[in-house]
């Protein structure tokens, strides 16, 4: 959740704590042979130093033979020893975050198991979650308040990784992180146990689903735990669960009825919440927010508003949506992250049409076609870095965008479609996705193609032309000058609204009263008269 504020600031370089890293981007050939599997991340984390020392184990599955690995880490942490299948092995650190595993003989095809050993101070977060690291901040009894963002930046920034969205672990992560004895450490997954030795704590987190590596990430604090039983929407019976800070338990049980809420809506229109063999999760924050897998971030202060004459949270409703979209349904390339975060933000539109009914929907919607940018388009090529993706639109130009195919379609055709892209085997989990995808997906559906509608929109900053022609007192030919399909438009003529195909070709539609074209906005257009 990086919201369009991030292009306001300016990144200040401080010395070499500095990192302006960017996740992504084309694939290394050395690393397109790599199949990542799991990762196992132990840490020790020292609040008061703001220190991280330990190692991480990389599992992958190589796909042909290599004299040399490749792997992503930021420079400023430095890098103590490393092994390949048990065996110590020579290494470089460069500046530009590579580190290159000289390999002593060619690796066969077939797993392999890399240990690195490293530590250091990690980079800061300098406006988190905007621009990401470690914020090492107190709360307001003065204990050590600790968060990760590394969206934009990779996990590179503070374990070594193949930081390319395209290959997540099959097969999870584990990640064993101690702390000063009496800190909380929340991470994704399941805790599978706390060993406390003198004066420090581990805690093991363990997740066997396939996760983004900028999921992969830990918040620490004397956190309170309030937990509750949820029951999806398929029956399955979920841990959902809050950390929050002692000073705000007052407020555990609220936010968990809403986060309850915010569920339902999300599983009408989606599915069943993804991660039902691990727990529903959000830990209090000191940034906004972020999708973390089945422990989203929270940062919101309990500031609710009214929809619809009940309370909601759009922070923690938006976070949690990215369960499904981000977390479940993947863009294979930063290219593509309107999938992710368009469809999230059409998500948020649905609780306002389920809490405050279709009309605060439709109102919703027409403000967000006035706040599209439209400088640049939403899909800029392919093999795209996480920073050159990064623009406002793909959250509000994508979300109309499904408004859009929402008209389109029809809500019989749509929204089943929508619910197969986040619940399809093809499509989630394991399998990331691009435009095209979710193109042929919906052409399918609706049984024609959509293609144009989708370069037209995402591919462009054309906006439809609908050229409008008075030929006579009562009559208009209306037609379309800049999309070769046809195309539903309702107007509102003197018998009412009509819904109208129209295509390059044009139509005649008559009215004794001046013609208004798409009243409800369903369309980011420019009507021409003539």
């Amino acid at each position: 959740m990086r919201y369009t504020l991030c292009f306001l600031f300016t990144i200040i370089t401080i010395a070499t704590m500095a990192q302006n890293l960017k996740s992504g981007g084309k694939l290394k050939p050395e690393q397109a042979i790599m199949d990542i599997r799991h990762y196992t991340l132990v840490l020790d984390v020292d609040p008061e130093k703001k220190t991280i020392n330990g190692h991480t184990e990389i599992d992958l599955n190589l796909l042909q033979s290599t004299g040399s690995l490749l792997f992503d880490l930021w420079h400023g942490l430095t890098i103590k020893q490393v092994w390949v299948n048990g065996k110590t092995t020579n290494f470089t650190h460069s500046a530009d975050d590579l580190v290159r595993i000289l390999l002593q003989q060619e690796l066969a095809p077939g797993n392999v198991k890399v240990k690195i050993a490293y530590g250091g101070t990690p980079a800061i977060a300098e406006r988190a979650p905007w621009i990401g690291g470690f914020q090492w901040e107190k709360d307001s009894k003065g204990n050590p308040w600790i968060a990760i963002t590394c969206q934009g930046e990779g996990a590179k920034i503070f374990f070594p990784c193949k930081d390319h969205p395209s290959d997540e672990p099959n097969e999870g992560a584990d990640m064993m992180i101690t702390v000063p004895k009496g800190l909380v450490v929340a991470g994704p997954g399941l805790l599978q146990k706390v060993t406390t030795k003198k004066d420090r704590s581990t805690y093991h987190w363990k997740t066997n689903y396939t996760i983004s590596n900028y999921c992969i990430v830990f918040n620490i604090a004397k956190y309170k735990v309030l937990k509750r039983m949820y029951t999806t929407v398929n029956g399955n019976k979920v841990p959902m669960e809050y950390y929050m800070l002692e000073e705000n338990e007052v407020m555990g049980e609220k936010l968990l009825d809403l986060f309850e809420q915010s569920c339902r809506i999300q599983e009408k229109y989606f599915g069943e919440y993804p991660w039902v063999k691990e727990r529903i999760a959000a830990s209090e924050t000191p940034h906004l927010g972020m999708e973390h897998q089945t422990n989203i971030a929270y940062g919101n202060k309990y500031k609710f508003t009214q929809v619809g004459g009940k309370d909601f949270d759009w922070l923690l409703h938006h976070e949690f949506g990215h369960e499904w979209w981000a977390n479940k349904v993947t863009n294979r390339d930063w290219a593509h992250m309107w999938i992710q975060e368009g469809i999230c933000v059409f998500g948020d539109a649905m609780a306002t049409r389920e809490l405050a009914g279709e009309d605060a929907y439709l109102k919703r919607m027409q403000q967000t076609a006035r706040n599209i940018q439209n400088r640049l388009p939403v899909v800029r090529g392919e093999e795209v870095d996480s920073d050159s993706a990064y623009y406002g639109d793909i959250y509000g130009k994508g979300a109309f965008f499904m408004h859009t195919l929402r008209y389109v379609m029809g809500d019989e055709l749509f929204f089943p479609t929508l619910k197969k892209l986040a619940t399809d085997p093809m499509y989630t989990y394991d399998n990331t996705v691009v435009t095209a995808d979710v193109e042929q997906l919906f052409s399918g559906a609706y049984g024609k193609s959509l293609q144009p509608l989708f370069q037209l929109f995402l591919y462009t900053t054309n906006k439809l032309e609908i050229h409008v022609k008075q030929t006579d007192e009562n009559k208009y030919l209306v037609k379309l000058l800049n999309l070769d399909m046809p195309l539903p438009i309702n107007f509102v003529t003197d018998s009412g609204m009509q819904r109208l195909v129209v295509d390059k070709k044009g139509i005649t539609v008559i009215s004794k009263t001046l013609l208004q074209v798409d009243p409800d906005v369903f369309y980011f257009k420019k009507v021409i008269w003539e």
